[in-house]
This record gives C-alpha cells, sequence and structure tokens, in this order.
C-alpha cells in the first residue's frame, strides 16, 4: 500500500499566498493530502481555507481560536496527523517561501530517514533575494546554536521538514515548549534525543510571495536567549536527559 503523506500549513493573514500555495503542492505531490490551520486570521484566511477545502476533499482545515505562534499551530497539526494515520508528515510555510517543486525530492529522502530537513545551507541550498544582514543572521544562528546545543545539521532553524510519524510520535512525546522561532530548533533537538535518523537535502528558500512576514529583531534575540540556556544548562547538567530541557517563559510572538 503507497504511504500517506500530509502536508501541514500554519496560516495567520496568508490570504494573498494560500491559494497559489496550495495549488503547487497539489500539482507537485498530487498523492499528498493538506492541512491548513489558521489562527482565526483576521483577513479571511481562515474562510479562504475553507472554501477550497470544500472545493478539494485532500484539502482539510483546523480553526484556531486564538493566535498562540508557531509551534502550538504546528503541534496541533501533528496531533491531527498522527490520529488520521498519515505515514509521513510535512511541515511548510504557507507564504511561499518553500517551493512545493522541492518536496519530492525530500519525501524520497524520507525513505530512509526518521527527520528530512529542506536545507539552505548544504551544497546546493541557497536563499536567492536575501540581504546579506539576513543572511549572514540566518546562518550565523544555525551555526551557534549547533554548537551550544551540539547539533551536527547545517540548517537548524529551517522549517521545511518531513517527519515519518512514528519517529514524530516520539518527539512530540519527549515534549515541547517553544512556541515561536525556537520551535524548529528544539523539534531538531529532540530528533536527535530519540535517536531519529536525520539528512538534510539541499533547497531554494525564496523571498515570500505576498503579505507581511512574522519575522523581527526582537524575535531573534529572544530565540538566540534561549538557546543560550539550553546550551549553559546542558553543560552545568551534562549527563541530564537532553529532552528534559524546556522553555517555558518564551513569548508567542510569531
Amino acid at each position: 500500500m503507497p504511504e500517506t503523506t500530509v502536508v501541514i500549513l500554519p496560516t495567520y493573514n496568508e490570504s494573498e499566498t494560500l491559494p497559489g500555495m496550495i495549488s503547487r503542492i497539489r500539482a507537485a505531490v498530487p498523492e499528498a493530502d493538506l492541512l491548513i490551520v489558521d489562527d482565526s486570521s483576521p483577513d479571511g484566511t481562515g474562510a479562504l481555507a475553507d472554501a477550497i477545502s470544500y472545493a478539494d476533499p485532500a484539502v482539510h482545515v483546523l480553526h484556531r481560536t486564538v493566535k498562540q505562534g508557531l509551534g502550538p499551530a504546528y503541534l496541533a497539526g501533528f496531533s491531527w496527523a498522527l490520529r488520521h494515520g498519515y505515514d509521513r508528515v510535512v511541515q511548510s510555510d504557507a507564504d511561499g517561501s518553500h517551493r512545493p517543486e522541492d518536496l519530492p525530492a525530500l519525501l524520497a529522502a524520507s525513505e530512509d530517514a526518521d527527520l528530512v530537513i529542506g536545507s539552505r545551507w548544504v551544497a546546493g541550498g541557497s536563499a536567492p533575494g536575501w540581504a546579506w544582514r539576513r543572511l549572514l543572521l540566518s546562518r550565523a544562528g544555525s551555526r551557534y546554536a549547533g554548537i551550544m546545543l551540539r547539533l551536527p545539521q547545517r540548517d537548524i532553524t529551517g522549517g521545511y521538514r518531513v517527519f515519518r510519524a512514528d519517529a514524530l510520535d516520539r518527539i512530540v512525546r519527549a515534549g515541547i515548549s517553544s512556541r515561536g522561532y525556537c520551535f524548529q530548533i528544539e523539534m531538531l533537538d529532540r530528533a536527535v534525543a530519540v535517536g531519529g535518523r536525520i539528512v538534510e537535502v539541499p533547497i531554494t528558500f525564496d523571498v515570500r510571495g505576498g503579505g507581511e512576514s512574522k519575522m523581527s529583531g526582537r524575535i531573534v534575540v529572544e530565540a538566540l536567549r534561549q538557546v543560550t540556556a539550553w546550551g549553559i544548562a546542558r553543560r552545568l547538567h551534562p549527563h541530564s536527559d537532553r529532552a528534559v530541557l524546556q522553555a517555558p517563559r518564551e513569548h508567542a510572538h510569531v
């Protein structure tokens, strides 16, 4: 029996980009289902997603009443995907920055991995159109997180990922507390903690196709502060289970 796949797209005010993103995903991986997780977008993204879902049974919508951040949105989507028995769970931005055309390569790599990261910073990966300051900040942030948490991956903050369902279940059960930008880092850290097989596949990360970015310098600073706290705690307690580290005070800005 062919493996089943669901692509999770968290949304908040993505009405400009969502229809095009859904069309591209359906063309790139027509066998996959989609789950839109909308945090009560005031621009009508949720209603738009409902209309698309009504016309296409492969598109599902999960409405959340409060904007709580990227982490809780994905965790809600993961819970839905695991309950519905999918074999592979994809996380992707809805703003067009993650190319659906790259997804077949990520899915192919998942045949021999528990987690596949769509990486901007391995050979063949790129982020065209980025200002040099953003490029430097992103690469340096990944490098810093890798050093502090002893993670060997190159793109530690990348959000284009494919999880095997059994591995995702183990990761989530290990405990995820981050809400915002640290969520991607914590998910990778937990994947390492549970012994997951992790590979990186090069992707092209585009400038968002419309709408407004949720990223800010304040979010990045908070993430660096949290990673520093995790790294220090790990060095002070080197024999503790890495999966028990928590981020209880991170704010939900994303």
